[in-house]
């Protein structure tokens, strides 16, 4: 039976190397995969790991029929034996859907990747969608750490080093980058007190006294 599986976690945890990797596998076995990506690191068109592997991807548009593509994609007499959806969180709830019918109609297999929650701790509507329709939702194992050495469980957004809490939810952008606006995975402690490595750094206290942020 085909499945709509989806891999979640934190930044920086694996996902797209687990991607990669599934996409590796099966070709060595001479499947033909489709897959799809939005708003890559690498830029347009690309699945890119932190590791430095870099595949080509379809690079899903605003409003684009998932569904139908794979159909035109078939009715071509072209292969596709398995579809991995990367950044699936950046997807629109209607994609899901049509994921979704690709593998209860196509009999394909989706292999769907992204993060659960924003840089504010609120649900992607994509990854919501997933949720709510994946035959499996697995955590990877792979335990991305806050900067306290624990296991980071949610996303911030920085700027200069310091978390924000507002602004538009989708930024790309990439963890522990020099550039001015990044992204850095944290615990939830240290997430609700906005406190960030180069914050705490700059603080020279210990978490255990530090106030918890009530705004």
């Amino acid at each position: 039976m085909s499945e709509l599986v989806f891999f979640s976690g934190t930044m920086d945890c694996g996902k797209s190397t687990l991607a990669l990797q599934i996409e590796h596998n099966r070709s060595a076995r001479g499947l033909q995969g489709m897959i799809f990506t939005r708003d890559d690191r690498a830029g347009e068109g690309k699945l890119s790991s932190r590791l430095g592997l870099v595949t080509d991807a379809v690079e899903v548009a605003d409003g684009q029929d998932l569904y139908a593509y794979l159909v035109d994609h078939l009715s071509q007499g072209r292969r596709a034996d398995y579809v991995i959806a990367d950044e699936a969180q950046f997807l629109t709830p209607e994609q899901i859907d049509q994921l979704a019918r690709v593998v209860d109609d196509l009999g394909l297999d989706v292999y769907a990747f992204g993060i659960t929650t924003d840089f504010r701790s609120k649900l992607f509507p994509g990854s919501q969608r997933l949720v709510e329709l994946a035959d499996r939702v697995e955590v990877l194992q792979v335990e991305a750490l806050c900067w306290c050495g624990a296991r980071a469980t949610h996303n911030a957004r920085t700027i200069g080093g310091h978390m924000v809490v507002e602004g538009a939810q989708v930024v790309v952008g990439d963890v522990n980058q020099p550039d001015d606006i990044g992204y850095e995975v944290l615990c939830r402690r240290h997430h609700r007190r906005r406190l960030t490595a180069a914050t705490a750094h700059a603080s020279a206290l210990s978490p255990d006294v530090l106030p918890v942020e009530t705004v």
